[in-house]
């Protein structure tokens, strides 16, 4: 008999029951009924609360944005891209049904599916509703590795000490802001690795909350055809096919010299792979420009102390952030969504690069009370934007106090105070290597909390 962990993603219930027997597996999507709100999307898995990569798939994207922007096609099978003589970059479930898929020829397309809508793809306006997503994605996690416009990985290991839920809870979260504020599905896979999120994504869409944990791992991939792993495509498929071997399980009967010495290199991943291992880590993609924490209350609040006190709490962990990171931001960025739903969104521009926390909530705190005017809201952001290695950063800071606390005198012009001219301001040198890493090393002691063992909450 073992424990079961189920999480509502409708009302937010979370409960746990024992279990006689083996649930159907949670590669298939095991969803229970909840308790409290009758909603029959409960998600529920033994190893739910220790689960921290998390992998992303917005579903049939492209479509889907042209169909929230034109309601008369929601019931259409609507297919992006397929000109008379191109191929079809993606359809929609509906298009599916009728045999279409991605990457095929467009005059195929229109004999599978004769009544489909086909659209000119517009990839200005699916770039910005993916940046729009994984902004989302960054508000919960800056540890994210985007693998193209509309899917990602996410490593929600501190999700605990960051948010106080687990990582299925972050998630379920995110899953339902997308749909809430985007008006698109995403789907989510969530492992113990890149490997097994990625698969797990795939396995119950649309709108799937897919699990797999260490303990099904080997089995759930015995039956699965080797397409099913990274690196396998159809020549490999066709190799191996030759060889007798069509499932990743009997993969897992060969050792790793064998795999090695038929397919080179890429046996060794066949070999960890098709044993549900995997030890790359989620790498956070260089075109990154931001950084942020965020909280949902759990009433609406619209009283400014309340906000103050929890826009430091925030604060302080974007600026250990920063300092663990070493990167320093440019713009000092407000989030504000109000109990109806509409965001605010406020930044403000310093004079240069910072990850002080004072300076960071003393300019988020001139942000938000500009926006306490009654508004109740149900959540509140802090975060930077224009990201910039840490050496640029703060340049009085890293001095004595003396340099940091020099008056500038203000020269009278016409009744105005102004600056004197750059010539008359005492020019403060840049910090050495060696100050830069004793003042890093500095903030991060500072900002940095001892991690410990979280479980699921009750």
């Amino acid at each position: 008999m073992s424990m079961i962990y189920a999480l509502c993603p409708d009302c937010h219930h979370k409960w746990r029951f024992h279990a006689d027997r083996p649930l159907a597996k949670s590669g298939e999507g095991v969803y229970v009924p909840c308790p409290v709100c009758g909603g029959k999307r409960g998600i529920a898995h033994a190893e739910l609360p220790d689960l921290r990569i998390g992998h992303l798939d917005c579903d049939a994207f492209y479509a889907s944005i042209e169909k929230r922007d034109r309601p008369e096609l929601i019931d259409q099978p609507v297919i992006i891209g397929g000109g008379h003589r191109g191929v079809v970059s993606t359809c929609c479930y509906v298009a599916r049904k009728f045999g279409v898929r991605s990457a095929m020829p467009a005059f195929k397309a229109r004999e599978l599916c004769p009544n489909g809508v086909f659209l000119k793809p517009d990839m200005a306006k699916y770039q910005r509703e993916g940046y729009r997503v994984r902004d989302m994605m960054r508000a919960i996690t800056p540890d994210i590795e985007p693998l193209s416009i509309d899917e990602a990985f996410l490593d929600l290991t501190n999700a605990q000490g960051t948010h106080g839920k687990t990582a299925a809870e972050c998630l379920i979260d995110l899953q339902a802001e997308i749909r809430r504020e985007v008006g698109i599905t995403v789907s989510i896979g969530l492992s113990y690795n890149k490997f097994l999120a990625k698969i797990a994504s795939d396995l119950n869409k649309p709108f799937g909350f897919s699990m797999i944990g260490t303990a099904e791992a080997v089995s759930f991939l015995a039956d699965k055809p080797v397409r099913m792993m990274w690196g396998v495509g159809p020549a490999m498929e066709r190799k191996l096919r030759d060889d007798g071997i069509t499932t990743i399980g009997q993969m897992q009967e060969l050792d790793i010299h064998a795999l090695q010495g038929r397919y080179g290199s890429i046996g060794k991943r066949f070999f960890h792979f098709s044993r549900g291992q995997d030890n790359r880590r989620v790498e956070q993609s260089s075109e990154r420009k931001s950084l942020s924490s965020e909280t949902t209350f759990n009433e609406d609040i619209s009283d400014l102390d309340e906000l103050v006190d929890i826009a430091k709490r925030l604060t302080a962990r974007v600026a250990s952030d920063l300092a663990r990171k070493e990167i320093a931001g440019h713009t000092v960025v407000l989030k504000l969504k109000s109990a109806d739903f509409k965001t605010r969104t406020r930044n403000m521009r310093l004079t240069y690069p910072t990850l002080r926390e004072d300076l960071i909530l003393e300019t988020a705190l001139t942000l938000l009370k500009k926006e306490v005017d009654g508004t109740r809201y149900r959540l509140l952001g802090v975060g930077v934007a224009d990201l910039f290695p840490a050496d640029t950063a703060d340049p009085a800071d890293l001095f004595g106090e003396a340099e940091e606390t020099a008056p500038v005198e203000l020269i009278e012009d016409n009744g105005e105070s102004t600056l004197p001219p750059a010539r008359l301001i005492p020019q403060i040198p840049r910090p050495t290597a060696e100050q830069l890493r004793e003042s890093l090393t500095r903030r991060y002691r500072q900002h940095k909390k001892t991690s410990r063992q979280h479980r699921f909450g009750f």
